[in-house]
């Protein structure tokens, strides 16, 4: 189980507590009555997904002997201008910096990250479209 519990705090802020006892706020931007003082709750859905990603594909590549120095996972989300506006389709890009890097274990990391293992991932899939790429870069 997973909670998230805020507290409105003014404008359209929140004010939240992690299960780790770290503080986080919400809030929007300036047009749209916030005061730019946190993250917009949409990010917030976004930074989970990279950040759920993120731990399977380095825990599977290091299971897989993969020398891996850096990762960078870039999520772009669309949504349509008119009400409602759930997101439909998502980009998630993934920068592997490393040491001779296999490309299938790679491409094996992330299928099973997102087809398996990721709840932030496989919630999304068939809410919206989820396409991934990567790239590799030597060092």
């Amino acid at each position: 189980m997973v909670e998230a519990k805020v507290k409105w705090v003014g404008g359209i802020k929140f004010d939240g507590v992690s299960s780790f006892g770290l503080p986080i706020s919400t809030d929007g931007s300036k047009k749209a009555g916030g005061s730019e003082k946190g993250y917009k709750p949409t990010e917030l859905v976004f930074f989970g997904l990279a950040g759920c990603t993120g731990v399977d594909v380095v825990k599977i590549l290091e299971k897989m002997g993969q020398k891996l120095t850096g990762l960078e996972i870039e999520v772009k989300a669309y949504q349509p201008d008119e009400f409602p506006k759930p997101f439909n389709k998502i980009e998630v890009k993934y920068i592997f910096k490393g040491k001779d890097l296999d490309k299938s274990r790679i491409e094996q990391a992330i299928n099973l990250s997102e087809e398996k293992y990721c709840a932030v991932s496989l919630s999304l899939k068939g809410i919206a479209i989820v396409n991934s790429s990567y790239e590799i870069v030597e060092g």
